[in-house]
């Protein structure tokens, strides 16, 4: 091995012109603007003053909660499809299909929309209406306590 025949590896990084050599003057920069000048760099989003793309996309309005919502379920919606004694708790939603997992995520609350006959037991995690549970107790049903 000579050392002639050994070769250097590229070094990364800019290239860095006008450094003599054929290139002369403006050393293939151009003539004036923001590239000719030395320390120049030019955001890539940047399109030269108009609007830029995302700005031009179709704008998202409102507000979105980062909360989870509670599920509501109505009296009449128990009413429908449960039995007389069943327990209503978050597993009997979902196994019934009547709720997705995710859908129940922020919890169950029930109002009173309609009306209820059966007498049924309710989990202790599940919030109400104050009418909702006055006619849940005056049915006949319980409301379970931790």
């Amino acid at each position: 091995m000579q050392i002639h025949s050994l070769s250097v590896p590229k070094r990364p990084g800019k290239k860095r012109v006008g450094r003599g050599g054929r290139r002369g003057k403006t050393a293939g920069r151009g003539t004036k603007g923001q590239k000719s000048r030395s320390g120049a760099s030019v955001d890539p989003l940047f399109e030269g003053g108009r609007s830029s793309l995302i700005d031009r996309l179709k704008k998202v309005r409102g507000f979105k909660s980062p909360h989870v919502k509670r599920a509501t379920v109505s009296l009449s919606f128990l009413e429908k499809h449960f039995e007389l004694g069943e327990t209503v708790n978050r597993d009997a939603l979902i196994q019934k299909k009547l709720f997705s997992p995710k859908q129940l995520s922020g919890g169950i609350k029930v109002v009173a929309t309609g009306t209820i006959s059966k007498k049924l037991v309710f989990d202790s995690r599940i919030r109400f209406s104050e009418t909702a549970q006055a006619a849940i107790e005056k049915a006949g049903g319980t409301i379970a306590t931790e």
